[in-house]
């Protein structure tokens, strides 16, 4: 996929159906990447909502409250997914598996995250397709459920439905739709604002574009040109620029110039300097055409887009 947003793709729009004694740390693992790309792309890339099978709102597994939007009969969308957690077998009734089946003809895909696959196997929604689970369930997954194709793995998607195991792969998920809706560098940008520097992660996913990045990041006041980029990472121009399109979908010029224009719109928000001193921190001599280049990315200005969300 491109570099650059879409801004014609309407949002993906996720249902997430929770129950009492959730995983406030596999739902967190969920939305906070999907909250970054939303914020680091400067579109709404993706759009949820929380769900219950009836009442009003579930309780975590540590406590906290959270109010429902909606219940999950009212609701249809791209993805269904369900995050029982803890105290999974409670919920694996024929109340659950009625709902989830007739759910399945609403949603266009589900996903199971955490013990998740569980409640989707139990309705039959699994049956014929590879799945897996949290790591401890992976055996009693499989020995109950032996229409389901068990693999160890972190995500498997299979055709209309995705499984997962615990939080740490509920982050791995999110990663990969990320990337499916926007690109391997909007995926690279929020592993990196998670992840800390890729410079400490030699074995990390991109490699030369990855590092690439880096160097990009580090100087943005005063770009480098790409041949000398290229020459610090001891590559060819030529090199560099199959790398970036091979796996972030775009040139690195490309590339600098969205993360320069990531540094501006960060700075428009967050701080009241002029934006001519924006243009200057982010490598450009010329405030009008930092604003041009600005309005070309975001579809508006760096002073109305303070003055819309001000």
């Amino acid at each position: 996929m491109p570099y650059s947003k879409n801004p014609s793709a309407a949002p993906l729009q996720i249902s997430i159906l929770l129950f009492d004694r959730f995983s406030n740390h596999c739902l967190a693992n969920v939305l906070e990447p999907l909250r970054a790309a939303n914020d680091l792309s400067g579109q709404q890339v993706f759009d949820w909502n929380i769900v219950v099978l009836a009442g009003q709102g579930v309780h975590s597994s540590s406590g906290l409250r959270l109010e429902a939007d909606a219940q999950l009969v009212d609701m249809r969308g791209d993805i269904l997914m369900v995050m029982p957690s803890y105290g999974f077998l409670t919920h694996a009734n024929v109340t659950s598996s009625r709902a989830l089946r007739a759910a399945a003809r609403r949603f266009d895909t589900l996903a199971g995250l955490d013990t998740g696959s569980w409640l989707l196997a139990q309705a039959g929604l699994l049956d014929g397709h590879r799945a897996t689970i949290h790591w401890d369930e992976l055996d009693r997954f499989s020995e109950r459920f032996s229409e389901v194709d068990v693999q160890k793995e972190a995500v498997i998607y299979d055709r209309n439905r995705i499984t997962c195991g615990g939080a740490s792969t509920a982050f791995a998920l999110a990663m990969q739709l990320i990337e499916k809706q926007q690109g391997a560098a909007l995926r690279l940008r929020v592993e990196n604002l998670f992840s800390g520097a890729y410079a400490q992660r030699p074995d990390r996913r991109g490699g030369i574009a990855a590092r690439a990045v880096d160097l990009m990041r580090a100087n943005i006041e005063e770009p480098l040109p790409i041949a000398q980029l290229a020459q610090q990472l001891g590559r060819s121009q030529k090199h560099l620029e199959r790398q970036t399109l091979a796996r972030l979908g775009a040139a690195p010029q490309v590339i600098y110039r969205r993360i320069r224009l990531e540094r501006a719109r960060g700075l428009a928000l967050e701080t009241s300097i002029s934006v001519v001193e924006i243009a200057v921190r982010c490598g450009y001599q010329d405030a009008s055409a930092m604003t041009r280049a600005f309005r070309s990315e975001y579809g508006t200005t760096p002073q109305a887009l303070r003055r819309e969300l001000g």
